[in-house]
Parts: C-alpha cells; structure tokens; sequence
C-alpha cells in the first residue's frame, strides 16, 4: 500500500532550487531565529509586492530584492534601531 499520494505540483528547476536555497541561507544567516525566517520569507512583503520566497525563487533579480529586504530587516531589528 502507498501511503504517499503522487503530486500534481510542479517541480523546481535546478536554478530555482539554487536561488531557494540561497535565499534561505541569506535568512538564516542574518534573522534572529527559525520562526522569524519562516515568517520573513512567507508573509506579503509590502515593499516587494509579494511573498519573498516566490520572489526569490522565481528570478535573480526576485532574489536580490528578496536579500536586500532580508538585510534590511535585519538592520531594523538590530539593538540601538
């Protein structure tokens, strides 16, 4: 018996498994910890006008903007802001 159902979901390029990685790296790297980069990179993000994880995966330029955002609200949370 097959517990695991087959997904309809399309599958990542190599290039955009490469950029998700990235950016979750960038997350990690520079977030306070794991909840605050789900939470980051998988609400609206007003100022670039969509969810930064689609952001990043789906273009380099998503993915600047999506690292750009990233250090800024590390910058914000910084102690002293």
């Amino acid at each position: 018996m097959n517990r695991f159902k087959k997904s309809n979901a399309p599958r990542l390029t190599r290039e955009e498994m490469i950029r998700q990685g990235r950016i979750v790296n960038v997350a990690q790297a520079a977030l306070a910890d794991l909840a605050s980069v789900r939470t980051f990179l998988n609400t609206h993000h007003d100022g670039l006008g969509g969810r930064p994880i689609d952001l990043a995966v789906a273009s380099d330029d998503g993915l600047a903007a999506a690292e750009a955002a990233i250090a800024d609200e590390a910058a914000a949370s910084r102690p002293g802001r």
